[in-house]
């Protein structure tokens, strides 16, 4: 006969308890790692790395003398802007983005003067920018100045930013402003964890007041800039608004407060409302001064040839920028004309569609021979052929860790990637994803982060996984010289053209 333990005594034979399985082991929480002590040393190697970005973007920078691609817009529509303050009214509609991206090719213009290098000074200097501020951004995220670095140099050695930072485009500008506005949000997350930290005698169920946030104002400025060029930075302004938020929150969260939302609600929104919401509007109608004053800008008398559509407390000049608007709307969503050097999202991730920027032709040498001279705006393959397990490494650590630094990658990755799926009938070029390629490096960054492995492992692991990653940064910088001549249109036989076309869609 068995015999029953003493706590089941009182229990049915035939009803036994219910299984019970341990609980399930919840995600590790990584929190946000601090600054390292290496202020000085850091600020010099990060503008060591700049000057050498911007000494390459600047050699040989007003070659071809030929306006490329898209160049045939924007450089004559910056030296409209240049002489009377505005775009003038053609009478047909390729003027269809916001202004202060040409704005910045006009300076450009103003300074050197109407011709390639002058367009072209603004990309190079914005583009160099981009690579600074993801320098100090990664830092910041990882708590490492030499993971810092790392992201900096791949961007660097990027082909398509490259290209991008040589050329009177304006994706670049977009791009710097938005790694800005970024950078500025990330040190509004220190600041305020610090001000919760500092304050934690003073916290109630209701928090207390976090006072003046400029680095989140100024976050809202460079939201507004990007809008200002190209209406995709509004994606980024929404996404990382919403992570700001989540932020304050867990900060709320972590100084013991029974409702963290409710608490970062009511202390962080209205703030936010003004900073991310208010002031990037005021940024970018700021952009329209010259339009504003400008009797023959486009659409400028709109609504006076329109009084039906009056509406009494609106301007009339508002309401001929919002008709305005409305028909770069319509133009946008109804662009599907075909185009040679079209692609879409899903190939940008292995630059399976460059665009050629430039390629006369007709080239001969001394001796018959054909000359190629190509400029083709294609990542460096090493780089973005490593996007795609990156962005997966990326999930890993959203879903395993809670890692803060990989939330920020992804974010920039949906706002200027996943958007994009948004229209798919739309015609699209790869240097759309040119915001979005410095939250990719973040997250090809991260994943050489765990190859290095963690501060605790031993040395000769580190050693080793430090070893892989110096040889992958100089795969990558091997390749980006191999391909140089086709970013900068450097003559070439016709055999050296072939082995840098590497695939059928390059060509």
């Amino acid at each position: 006969m068995a015999v029953l333990a003493p706590e089941r005594l009182d229990e049915a034979p035939g009803d036994p308890r219910p299984r019970r399985f341990p609980p399930l082991p919840r995600p590790r929480r990584q929190v946000v790692p601090p600054l390292p002590h290496d202020r000085l040393l850091a600020a010099v190697l990060t503008a060591v790395l700049g000057l050498a970005t911007f000494i390459t973007r600047l050699w040989d920078l007003g070659y071809p003398a030929d306006r490329v691609f898209d160049e045939a817009y924007y450089p004559p529509e910056a030296h409209e802007i240049l002489e009377l303050g505005y775009e003038y009214n053609r009478g047909y509609t390729f003027i269809v983005h916001p202004p202060l991206g040409k704005i910045l090719i006009a300076a450009g213009e103003q300074l050197f003067g109407y011709n390639s290098f002058g367009w072209r000074v603004p990309s190079a200097i914005a583009g160099t920018l981009a690579v600074v501020v993801l320098v100090r951004l990664a830092r910041r995220l990882t708590g490492s100045t030499l993971l810092g670095l790392v992201a900096g140099l791949l961007l660097a050695l990027d082909g398509f930013s490259f290209s991008l930072g040589r050329i009177g485009l304006l994706d670049v500008f977009l791009q710097v402003f938005v790694v800005g506005a970024v950078a500025c949000l990330a040190v509004d997350r220190d600041v305020v964890r610090r001000r919760i930290r500092d304050g934690a005698d003073r916290v109630t169920a209701t928090g207390f007041s976090l006072g003046p946030r400029g680095w989140r104002l100024a976050a809202g400025v460079l939201f507004g800039c990007a809008g200002a060029v190209k209406w995709s930075g509004v994606y980024f302004l929404a996404l990382f608004a919403v992570l700001s938020l989540w932020w304050d929150r867990s900060a709320w969260r972590e100084a013991g407060v029974a409702r963290p939302t409710a608490v970062a609600l009511r202390r962080g929104l209205p703030g936010a409302t003004w900073a991310l919401a208010v002031v990037p509007v005021l940024t970018y109608l700021a952009s329209f001064t010259g339009w504003f004053r400008g009797e023959n800008a486009q659409g400028r008398h709109w609504a006076a040839l329109h009084p039906d559509t009056a509406v009494p407390w609106v301007p009339d000049a508002l309401r001929s920028l919002w008709h305005m608007h409305g028909e770069w709307l319509r133009f946008h969503n109804g662009l599907s004309s075909p185009h040679p050097w079209e692609s879409g999202p899903w190939s940008w991730l292995v630059t399976g569609r460059p665009i050629l920027l430039w390629n006369p032709q007709g080239l001969t040498d001394a001796d018959g021979g054909q000359v190629v001279r190509y400029i083709l705006m294609i990542g460096t393959p090493p780089l973005w052929f490593l996007f795609v397990p990156a962005m997966l490494w990326l999930l890993w650590r959203i879903v395993a860790r809670r890692d803060p630094a990989a939330l920020v990658a992804a974010t920039g990755i949906a706002a200027g990637w996943l958007t994009w799926f948004v229209n798919l009938d739309r015609t699209m070029f790869l240097f759309y994803i040119a915001p979005a390629v410095p939250f990719f490096v973040l997250a090809v960054t991260l994943l050489l982060q765990d190859v290095i492995g963690p501060r605790e492992a031993s040395a000769f692991r580190r050693q080793l996984g430090l070893a892989a990653v110096c040889l992958y940064l100089a795969v990558v910088a091997m390749t980006f010289v191999f391909f140089y001549p086709v970013l900068t249109g450097q003559p070439l036989s016709h055999t050296e053209w072939l082995q840098r076309m590497w695939f059928p869609s390059w060509f």
